[in-house]
């Protein structure tokens, strides 16, 4: 049995459920930084695992209230669902293991940086690889984020390479992500029930053979904490999931700078981190150009 690729008619309007569901899962990413703070003792690579593995649970159960897992078993039995499939869970593995590894070490402002590039990154790969038109507000958002770019290559002496791949790899997947024939949350359990393989057997490496995992042995706490990595993985996909389809997309453009300013904020005033001068100079280059990339959104939108 094939895999129904029809998708329904979403209306193009508001409603206070769709962005009270939106509110929080942003709200909730912008909170992460805190989260994996907590888990900056342990190698992003375990944390990868572990968020992999719990998100699993979370996933079917929610499928299974909703009473939709037919998709998933559909899709399970289709070679080129599982080929797309694996393509989005490399691209989000990579995003994730970016994330964790960039709070862990310090570097929240630069995954703050590259949240707020991505959808001038998205506007990008539009104009490149499905040849939209560019507006010329849009052409002048997008040069901002590269004069952004170029200050922090001038000041760092290389490529600010956490931000732009947090950007390309949030932005690839977004883009294959749109060629999976399955709802949000049905395509969310297929990802990381493929990559829940890999997952398992690098959890029993660490826990039974080099005796370095932190989910038994370290103590309650590291438990607990790597638990929950399922928890603030797939709660707030789903939530937003759920809230997307009941926003337009002006307002979602509008509310996803919600999180990478959590984060930026979180990234001065609870972690410390140095702003510099640099930074300074690429961060309202940065806000400028999503400034014009929103008109040109909420244009784009009233003239429809």
């Amino acid at each position: 049995m094939s895999v129904d690729a029809t998708a329904p008619v979403i209306k193009n309007e508001d409603s206070p459920r769709g962005f009270a569901f939106a509110l929080t899962a942003y709200l909730l990413w912008g909170f992460l930084p805190i989260y994996m703070k907590a888990l900056a003792h342990i190698s992003p690579a375990e944390v990868i695992a572990h968020r992999v593995l719990w998100s699993v649970p979370i996933a079917g159960l929610v499928l299974l209230v909703l009473g939709r897992t037919q998709e998933i078993r559909d899709a399970l039995r289709s070679p080129r669902m599982i080929a797309m499939a694996t393509l989005t869970a490399a691209l989000i593995t990579v995003n994730w293991g970016t994330y964790v590894w960039a709070i862990g070490a310090g570097h929240s402002l630069d995954a703050a940086i590259g949240y707020f590039i991505n959808p001038l990154i998205s506007i990008f790969m539009g104009s490149v690889l499905l040849k939209e038109k560019l507006r010329p507000m849009q052409m002048a958002a997008i040069g901002l984020a590269a004069i952004a770019v170029i200050v922090l290559i001038v000041d760092g002496g290389g490529m600010p390479w956490i931000a732009l791949t947090l950007a390309f790899s949030w932005a690839f997947y977004a883009f294959f992500r749109k060629t999976l024939p399955l709802g949000p949350n049905q395509g969310f359990l297929l990802e990381v029930l493929i990559l829940s393989i890999p997952a398992i057997l690098y959890i029993l490496y660490l826990e039974l053979v080099t005796g370095q995992g932190h989910f038994i042995e370290t103590g309650w706490s590291d438990t607990a904490l790597l638990l929950g990595c399922g928890l603030v993985t797939a709660l707030p996909l789903m939530i937003y999931a759920n809230g997307a389809k009941l926003l337009k997309l002006s307002t979602i453009g509008i509310m996803q700078y919600i999180a990478p300013t959590m984060i930026f904020l979180i990234a001065i005033f609870a972690f410390h981190e140095p702003l510099g001068t640099a930074r300074m100079i690429a961060f309202p280059l940065i806000w400028a150009g999503l400034v014009l990339y929103t008109l040109s959104m909420l244009k784009a939108t009233r003239g429809r």
